[in-house]
C-alpha cells in the first residue's frame, strides 16, 4: 500500500510536510534577520530616523542552532545596540557593583539654549562606588585581575595605584567590597578632600611631591614599585597588584563595552559630536572606538577638551606635544600648570593612543573659563560640578557652535564639586564669582565668539 492509493491521505501528508518545512525555514532565518535589520537601521539613521529601541528588541532563537524560546512581546531583557546589549534594571542589584553604569544622560537647558544646539551630559558622578567614570575602569581592572588569577579575595592582596584621586577612590571602595586592601600614591598638589576620602575608605595614602614621569618617585612609578616590593617581601601568599590605569587596556575597554553603548542607546544613535577631556585617555578612546568603529558613526566628531598647560591640544591639532609652560624659563612646579584636576597631561598614554586617530579636533579651555562655567552651571542648572566637568562643558559649547543648529553634542559630568572645595571652588570664591550677579550671556562670559 502506498500514498498513491489514497489521494486524500497523500494530499493531507503533503500539506503537513509543507507546513512543517515552512516553520523550520522561518525559525532558521530568524538568526539572519536581526543582522539584516541592524544594517538597514544603520543606513536609515542617515535620514534622521532613530534605530530600534528596547521595545523592539527580541530574544533570538533557532530551531536549527539552539532550543526554541518563547518570545515575550510585553517585556524585554534590555536594549540591543550594535555590538552590545545593555541589560535592564531588575530592581534589586547585587552589592556596590550594581550601582556602576547605566547612568542618566541629561540635557543641560542653559547650554542648549545659549548655543541653539542640544547639549547632553552623561551623569557619571552618579556611579555608586567612587562617584565618577573611574568606577567602570576600576571594576573592569579588578575583575580582569581576578579572572587571570592574580587577585584572590580575602588573601591579603593589595591593589596599588598611582592616581590624582578619582581612580583611587573607586579602587578603594571596590577593594573593600571585594576583599582586598588599597594603597594609593597621589601628587601632593591635589585637593585634600580626595586623600581624606581615601583614608575614610580604609586605603593607605601616600601624598608625594610632584615629579616628572621620568622620575622613579613620580606617583605612578612609586605605586608600581610598592606593588613589586609587596609581592617580593611578604611573608604570606598575598600579592601586590599594580592596576596601571594609564596603560592598562582594561581602562578604555570598560568604556568601549559600557559607556559608549549606553550613549548610543540613550540618544538612539542620533548625536553629532562627543566631547571629553583626557587624563588617562580611557573615556575618550573607549567611547570614540565604540561610536565610530562598532556603531559605524563615521560622521561623528570626537573632540578633546584640554585644560591650559596640557600638551594634548597641540598634539591633536598640530601633531606636536607642546605647551607654553614647557618653554625654557617658564616651567613651573607642575608640568600641567592648571587648577583643573583629572584631565590634561603632557604625554600620550597607551589608552589615549588606542583612540588618537579617531579624535577630530581639540578645544583648549583656560582656568578662568572653567571657573566661570562651573559657576554658570550652578546658577542656571543647579549642577555643582568639579573642574574637569567644567572643562568638558566649556569645550562642548565651543564644539556645538561649530556644528549646524539643531545638532546634538554629548559630554561627560565626571564628579561632584564636593571633591574640589579646597582648591577649584576656593579659587572661584577668590575670583569673586560667587558674589557677582547672575550672568545672563554665556558666550560673553566665556569670551567665546559665535560663528
Amino acid at each position: 500500500m502506498s500514498f498513491s492509493d489514497h489521494p486524500r491521505s497523500y494530499s493531507t501528508a503533503a500539506i503537513a510536510i509543507a507546513f512543517i518545512s515552512g516553520v523550520l525555514i522561518t525559525l532558521g532565518l530568524k538568526d539572519l534577520y536581526p543582522d539584516l535589520e541592524q544594517r538597514y537601521r544603520q543606513r536609515r539613521r542617515g535620514t534622521g530616523k532613530p534605530p530600534r529601541r528596547a521595545s523592539d528588541a527580541r530574544r533570538r532563537s533557532s530551531f536549527f542552532w539552539s532550543p526554541v524560546e518563547l518570545e515575550d512581546h510585553e517585556d524585554t531583557d534590555g536594549v540591543a545596540v550594535p555590538g552590545a546589549f545593555i541589560p535592564r534594571d531588575e530592581g534589586i542589584s547585587e552589592g556596590i557593583e550594581g550601582c556602576i553604569g547605566r547612568t542618566p544622560l541629561i540635557r543641560i537647558p542653559s547650554l542648549s539654549e545659549a548655543t541653539g544646539r542640544t547639549i547632553l551630559a552623561k551623569a557619571e558622578f552618579l556611579n555608586g562606588a567612587g562617584n565618577s567614570p573611574k568606577d567602570r575602569v576600576a571594576l573592569n581592572m579588578i575583575q580582569a585581575a581576578e579572572e587571570s588569577g592574580i587577585l584572590v579575595p580575602n588573601r591579603g592582596d593589595t591593589i596599588y595605584e598611582g592616581t590624582v584621586g578619582s581612580t583611587g577612590i573607586s579602587i578603594a571602595a571596590l577593594a573593600r567590597a571585594k576583599g582586598y586592601r588599597a594603597h594609593i600614591c597621589m601628587p601632593d598638589d591635589q585637593s585634600m578632600e580626595k586623600s581624606d576620602l581615601l583614608h575614610h575608605l580604609g586605603a593607605t595614602v601616600e601624598r608625594v611631591p610632584v615629579q616628572p614621569i621620568t622620575s622613579p618617585d613620580h606617583f605612578v612609578n612609586l605605586a608600581r614599585r610598592r606593588a613589586r616590593e609587596h609581592t617580593a617581601s611578604t611573608a604570606d601568599s598575598s600579592v601586590g597588584f599594580f592596576a596601571d590605569q594609564f596603560e592598562s587596556p582594561f581602562n578604555f575597554q570598560a568604556h568601549l563595552r559600557t559607556t559608549g553603548p549606553e550613549i548610543y542607546a540613550q540618544t538612539s544613535g542620533n548625536l553629532d559630536a562627543f566631547v571629553a577631556g583626557a587624563g588617562t585617555g580611557g573615556t575618550l578612546s573607549g567611547v570614540a572606538k565604540y561610536l565610530k568603529e562598532v556603531a559605524k558613526m563615521k560622521e561623528l566628531k570626537v573632540v578633546l577638551a584640554d585644560p591650559q598647560g596640557s600638551g594634548l591640544y597641540n598634539k591633536i591639532r598640530h601633531g606636536v606635544m607642546y605647551s607654553p609652560t614647557e618653554k625654557e624659563g617658564t616651567r613651573r612646579r607642575q608640568q600641567v600648570d592648571s587648577i583643573v584636576e583629572g584631565v590634561g597631561i603632557n604625554r600620550v598614554t597607551e589608552n589615549l593612543e588606542e583612540g588618537r586617530d579617531l579624535i577630530d579636533t581639540a578645544v583648549r579651555v583656560t582656568d578662568i573659563q572653567a571657573c566661570k562655567m562651573a559657576r554658570w552651571l550652578v546658577e542656571h542648572d543647579g549642577i555643582f560640578c568639579g573642574s574637569s566637568s567644567a572643562v568638558n562643558c566649556t569645550a562642548a559649547v565651543v564644539a556645538a557652535l561649530s556644528l549646524p543648529e539643531g545638532s546634538t553634542v554629548v559630554t561627560i559630568l565626571c564628579d561632584s564639586g564636593t571633591r574640589h572645595l579646597s582648591k577649584f571652588w576656593k579659587k572661584i570664591g577668590e575670583m569673586g564669582l560667587e558674589d557677582e550677579s547672575k550672568p545672563e550671556n554665556l558666550l560673553e562670559l566665556l569670551g567665546i565668539e559665535k560663528p
